[in-house]
């Protein structure tokens, strides 16, 4: 992708993600249709359909050779990331969404052939939106992302952990994550992995690690990551799987090795 394309898919990218902001806040005060999708805890209203419905029919419409990946079920079925594919998650924190009316996200990520171009996250109450073209910055509103520290203690770090320490077959050590969260400075939990991804990229938080993430999840956030110099993989340093389901360790490149090595034992 030239940047060229890359600037007008970024521009038409950006406007809709705040379009969809918009109507998202518009539905705040209306009654929810709230269903559960794999559990319980695992939410879905009426606004995460429409909003992601919202979405595709912009880019059909405007790229109909483009294809998506996308959470609610409007996307495209695919097993490659071939051509110019979309991925999308229009609320990420759908239970923050209906219990807090905050701390909830768009996700928006544009990769071309396989290579994340144009990432987008936007925190939807607080009106910030972390954005990055692939090589020219990553940016917080108009401020743009110094890159991650040279060195970060793991004694000074501020860990995220994601609340669920279990991914199909694989559960995490409990004692070992115990021994992790005695030794980091803090620990936080979000609930909703794009706006933990981008504290990661803001430098704010030094590292996050979760056992259960889809592609939608993480495809804005890996870009950011990235483009400030920090790390994303699996949790045992695999790389990232965009057709199923992923652990995940992202952050400072220098608490990478130590926390895996260390701390990071799957049963």
């Amino acid at each position: 992708m030239d940047k060229v394309e890359r600037n007008k898919l970024y521009e038409e990218a950006k406007s809709w993600v705040v379009e969809a902001g918009e109507l998202i806040r518009a539905s705040l005060d209306k009654k929810l249709q709230i269903d559960t999708k794999s559990d319980a805890n695992d939410l879905v209203t009426e606004m995460d359909r429409e909003s992601e419905k919202f979405f595709v029919d912009k880019i059909k419409l405007n790229h109909p050779s483009h294809k998506i990946i996308s959470e609610e079920g409007f996307g495209d079925d695919l097993s490659t990331l071939e051509g110019t594919v979309w991925i999308l998650d229009p609320i990420d924190g759908t239970m923050n969404f209906v219990h807090q009316k905050r701390n909830f996200a768009i996700s928006l990520a544009i990769y071309q052939d396989g290579v994340g171009e144009i990432g987008l996250i936007y925190s939807v109450m607080e009106d910030v939106l972390y954005h990055v073209k692939r090589g020219e910055g990553a940016f917080r509103n108009k401020t743009q992302l110094s890159p991650l520290k040279d060195h970060v203690a793991i004694e000074e770090s501020i860990l995220l952990v994601n609340s669920s320490l279990c991914c199909e077959n694989k559960r995490l050590n409990h004692t070992k994550i115990q021994e992790l969260v005695k030794t980091v400075r803090g620990t936080r939990s979000y609930g909703s992995g794009a706006l933990e991804f981008a504290g990661v990229a803001d430098g704010t938080l030094d590292a996050y690690i979760s056992m259960r993430l889809s592609p939608w999840d993480f495809a804005a956030g890996a870009i950011l990551i990235e483009e400030v110099g920090g790390v994303i993989t699996q949790i045992d340093g695999s790389p990232l799987d965009f057709f199923g389901e992923n652990t995940s360790f992202s952050g400072n490149p220098f608490l990478k090795d130590e926390i895996i090595n260390n701390y990071i034992e799957l049963k």
